[in-house]
C-alpha cells in the first residue's frame, strides 16, 4: 500500500480526461509530472491485459473482472503471455510481469471488483495512509482508462461540482442551454458509462452528499433549468458507477446519512499485516521518491527495519516482542514511514558524510508522532525507555545506537 497522497488535490478535475479508448503503449509528456496518472504509468500492462483476457466483460468495461485484479494484485512475478491469436497495439509485448501495485488481500480487491461490476458504489475505509485513493485510482483505471473523473471531498465542495454548473458568459447571452451546462466529473462518468470517484467523501457537508442518494439510486440526474428540452433528465450508460474513499479518523466531519450508506458497498482497507512486505514496500516507494530528485538511495537495510519495526510497534501498541507500547493519537501510517525513509534518504544524498543516517531517524520519529498532540511526545519516549532499551540490552547494535540517541526525544 501506499499514500493517500495520491490523491488529487483541488475540487474537481475534468480537464484532460481521454476518452473510453483502450490505452495505448506508450503516451508523452509524462516525463513533465511529478505524479502520472495510472492509466499512463501502466498503459503497456493494461494494453497487454485487455489483449490477454478475452473473457466476458462488463458492460463498457476495458478488461475483464478477473484481468482488473491481476492489473491490482500482480501475477507474482510470473510472465504472463499472450494467446497466438491476440493482435496487441503497437508497442505491446507479447509476455510480461505484472507489477503489484497494492499490498493488501487479494480477496478485499476481488470484493470492490465484484462490486463495480454490479454497478453498485462502492465505499473505501480505513485510517489514513492506507492506500484508499491509490485502490480507488488503480480500479477507475482498469475498468474505464481514466481515474480522472474525480471530485476531492472538502467542507467548500458544493452540489455543483457533484451535478453541474453553468458558463454563465453562455447562460446570460443564450439563457439555459445544453450548451451553456458545465458537467461535473460525476455527470461526465454517467454519459461516459465510466467510474467516477469522490475523495473523502465524509468531509462534504451532508446536504452535499444527500445529491448522491438520487444519484445512485435514479441513475440520473434531473436538470430543471432544461425542462422541455431533451437534456432535462440525464440518464447514466451502462458501466457507470462511483468509488467514494473515507478516513475513519474523519467519521465525525459529516457523517453519512443511513440513506447514503445503503448505497454503498462498504470495505475496510487496513494496514498491511506482513512486516516483509511492509519494509518492502517503503524501501520501494522511498528509493523511487530519492530516485526522482536525481539522487542516489543509500538507506541501509538495517535502517529500514529499525524504521519499520517502530512503525508498526506504536502503530500495534505492541512490539514484536509482545512487550506493551503506549500508542500515540496518530496514525502511523505507512504512508508516514515512506515519507520518513525518503526524507532520510534525501538527507544523506545532499549531505553526505554530515553524519549517520540513523541518527536522523529520532527526530523524524518524533516529528510524525506530534503531528495530533504534542504530548504524544511522551509516549515516543516511553517507547524509548522501554523496547527500544531492551532491544539495546539483548545485544543490537541498531537499536543500542538508537538507545543512545534518547536525548534527541529530550530537546
Amino acid at each position: 500500500m501506499t499514500s493517500d497522497t495520491t490523491t488529487t488535490t483541488g475540487s474537481t478535475r475534468t480537464d484532460g480526461v481521454p476518452d473510453r479508448a483502450t490505452p495505448t503503449a506508450g503516451v508523452s509528456g509524462g516525463q513533465n509530472r511529478q505524479v502520472t496518472p495510472p492509466e499512463e504509468q501502466y498503459a503497456t500492462e493494461l494494453a497487454f491485459l485487455a489483449a490477454h483476457d478475452s473473457g466476458p466483460r462488463p458492460p463498457g468495461w476495458l478488461l475483464t473482472p478477473r484481468a482488473v485484479v491481476t492489473f491490482v494484485m500482480g501475477s507474482a512475478g510470473e510472465a504472463l503471455g499472450l494467446p497466438k491469436t491476440a493482435r496487441p497495439g503497437a508497442g505491446v509485448p507479447r509476455r510480461l510481469v505484472i507489477e503489484q501495485k497494492f499490498v493488501g488481500e487479494r480477496a478485499l480487491v476481488e470484493r470492490c471488483v465484484v462490486t463495480l461490476a454490479g454497478e453498485r458504489g462502492l465505499l473505501l475505509v480505513g485510517e489514513p495512509g492506507t492506500a484508499k485513493s491509490m485502490l480507488s485510482e488503480l480500479l477507475s483505471a482498469a475498468v474505464c482508462g481514466t481515474s480522472g473523473l474525480t471530485v476531492q471531498g472538502t467542507a467548500g465542495t458544493t452540489e455543483d461540482q457533484l451535478k453541474y454548473g453553468w458558463n454563465y458568459a453562455l447562460l446570460l447571452a443564450q439563457g439555459p442551454t445544453e450548451q451553456a451546462l458545465v458537467p461535473s466529473p460525476v455527470l461526465t462518468a454517467m454519459t461516459r458509462g465510466a467510474v467516477a470517484r469522490v475523495e473523502e467523501v465524509t468531509r462534504c457537508l451532508p446536504e452535499v452528499q444527500d445529491a448522491l442518494v438520487s444519484l445512485l439510486s435514479e441513475r440520473r440526474i434531473a436538470v430543471p433549468e432544461l425542462a422541455g428540452a431533451e437534456g432535462a433528465q440525464v440518464h447514466a450508460a451502462p458501466g457507470f458507477t462511483l468509488i467514494a474513499t473515507a478516513n475513519l479518523r474523519d467519521k465525525g466531519v459529516s457523517e453519512m446519512s443511513a440513506a447514503l450508506k445503503r448505497r454503498f458497498n462498504f470495505e475496510t482497507v487496513g494496514p498491511i499485516g506482513d512486516m516483509d512486505a511492509e519494509t518492502a514496500l517503503v524501501r520501494r516507494q522511498s528509493r523511487a521518491a530519492v530516485e526522482r530528485a536525481g539522487a542516489a538511495y543509500q538507506v541501509d537495510e538495517a535502517v529500514l527495519e529499525a524504521l519499520v519495526t517502530a512503525f508498526r510497534d506504536l502503530r500495534d501498541g505492541r512490539s514484536v516482542e509482545g512487550w506493551e507500547v503506549e500508542r500515540p493519537s496518530t496514525v502511523m501510517s505507512t504512508a508516514e514511514a515512506v515519507s520518513v525513509a525518503g526524507s532520510l534518504g534525501l538527507a544523506t544524498a545532499y549531505f553526505p558524510g554530515d553524519r549517520d543516517v540513523l541518527s536522523l531517524l529520532p527526530g523524524h520519529l518524533l516529528g510524525v508522532v506530534r503531528k495530533d498532540d504534542p504530548a504524544d511526545a511522551a509516549r515516543l519516549l516511553g517507547y524509548w525507555d522501554g523496547p527500544v532499551r531492551r532491544r539495546a540490552e539483548q545485544g543490537s547494535a541498531t537499536w543500542r545506537a538508537l538507545w543512545e540517541l534518547r536525548a534527541v526525544l529530550e530537546s
